[in-house]
């Protein structure tokens, strides 16, 4: 029934809520520890094993941190394990990839003109490839590859350019960005869950155990921390791209997202540099606005060189909204209400593109997006925007019967 949907779209808010509040808890945590890592200073009077500290300032209260290569002589009694904000980070992502991807797989994940995908293929596809992505890049950091750390970084970065390839030749652009935020984010989760606080708790145990810890653990999980350093920035990136049409509805989106991943290396080296005082690369700047603007050209590139638009067509799931008593009636009213924005070429002021790449201009495209359509405009006063068009609410109350009779399996009399 039509209650389904606006059910299931604030379950969707809900888990992109959840997901946004431990993804600041875990990105705080993470650029925090960074930046205090970074600006540890060595000193005579530290401890045996200390390898620095750091006083800081903060809410009123001075702090003083001192961190320790491998371990302490002695075990504290209680220590604060950083790692819940990883997974939970995780956890509600891959619920939002759920409800909102899986669940509205024909609308969000599938265009029949990339892929004629079923819903089963392309959810299969969609798990498998971050799975796939965790193992085969674990391996390359056991292997000896992992020893050199800028020739990893680099062929890591070479495979990611290649998902991101990958991902636009199999589902929607905006699905495409949002895989390989989850791609990237999975292995940042999985680094934490399986790598950093399991040697972690093998020093820990040591320790209790009374014997010495073994270096390596500790190396082994500053090599993963770095990445994970690396990768954060893109990741924001990716999971915020889905508002924005232009970055990943686009011919050439994967170039886009390649380009991206060379923005989150010169931001963070900037940050990097200047926590560790060794002065402030100001290049780094400069180089990560030339390639943005690159971005935004390659975002509005001419179409003779992107071949042009494509044509939409109404996934099939929506088919029988185009056969509803108050199709005709809508159709009318859409048209003349939205498609001054929703067109492939929008006539509204300041729109090169469609807002969210959603055009309604055929009476296909208006089955096709006759949820959007149900809960942006009908259900709610989101659209038009400001109510800019003058949609009357006798016109909102007919795109709401025309929904709901189609739901309820209501046909043309």
């Amino acid at each position: 029934m039509y209650e389904y949907a606006i059910a299931w779209e604030w379950l969707a808010f809900a888990v992109r809520w959840l997901h946004v509040v431990t993804a600041i808890a875990w990105i705080g945590s993470s650029f925090y520890f960074i930046a205090l890592d970074l600006g540890l200073v060595k000193r005579d009077h530290l401890p045996v094993g200390a390898y620095g500290e750091e006083w800081q300032v903060h809410g009123g209260g001075f702090y003083h941190i001192q961190k320790y290569l491998v371990a302490p002589a002695q075990m504290p009694e209680h220590l604060t394990w950083f790692k819940w904000e990883s997974y939970m980070t995780w956890l509600s992502g891959f619920a939002m990839l759920a409800v909102v991807y899986y669940g509205g797989a024909d609308l969000f994940l599938i265009d029949r003109h990339v892929l004629d995908l079923t819903q089963w293929q392309a959810i299969g596809l969609s798990m498998a490839s971050l799975a796939i992505g965790w193992i085969i890049y674990d391996q390359l950091c056991k292997s000896p590859l992992g020893k050199n750390i800028w020739g990893l970084m680099a062929v890591l970065y070479v495979a990611l350019v290649a998902m991101a390839w990958g991902y636009t030749q199999v589902f929607t652009g905006r699905a495409a960005f949002l895989h390989l935020g989850a791609f990237t984010a999975t292995i940042m989760s999985a680094n934490v869950f399986f790598i950093i606080i399991p040697n972690q708790k093998i020093v820990v145990a040591d320790l209790i155990a009374g014997r010495t810890p073994d270096p390596k653990y500790g190396v082994i999980a500053k090599q993963r921390s770095l990445h994970n350093n690396y990768l954060t920035l893109p990741v924001i990136f990716f999971m915020l791209s889905n508002h924005y049409p232009l970055a990943f509805a686009t011919e050439f989106n994967w170039v886009i997202a390649a380009l991206v991943f060379l923005m989150g290396v010169t931001i963070r080296h900037w940050f990097n540099t200047t926590h560790a005082r060794k002065g402030r690369p100001t290049w780094t700047w400069i180089v990560t606005l030339l390639i943005f603007i690159v971005i935004m050209w390659l975002s509005t590139v001419p179409k003779a060189l992107t071949g042009g638009e494509e044509n939409a067509a109404a996934a099939p799931v929506f088919q029988r909204f185009a056969s509803n008593q108050h199709f005709g009636a809508v159709v009318e009213t859409v048209s003349a209400r939205c498609s001054m924005c929703h067109a492939a070429e929008p006539v509204w002021e300041g729109l090169a593109r469609p807002p969210k790449q959603v055009k309604l201009e055929s009476e296909a495209e208006i089955a096709s997006h006759a949820r959007e359509i149900y809960l942006q405009a009908g259900r709610s006063h989101a659209m038009p925007p400001g109510n800019v068009t003058d949609l009357t609410p006798e016109e909102r109350r007919l795109i709401v019967a025309w929904y709901e009779t189609a739901v309820s399996g209501e046909k043309t009399q």
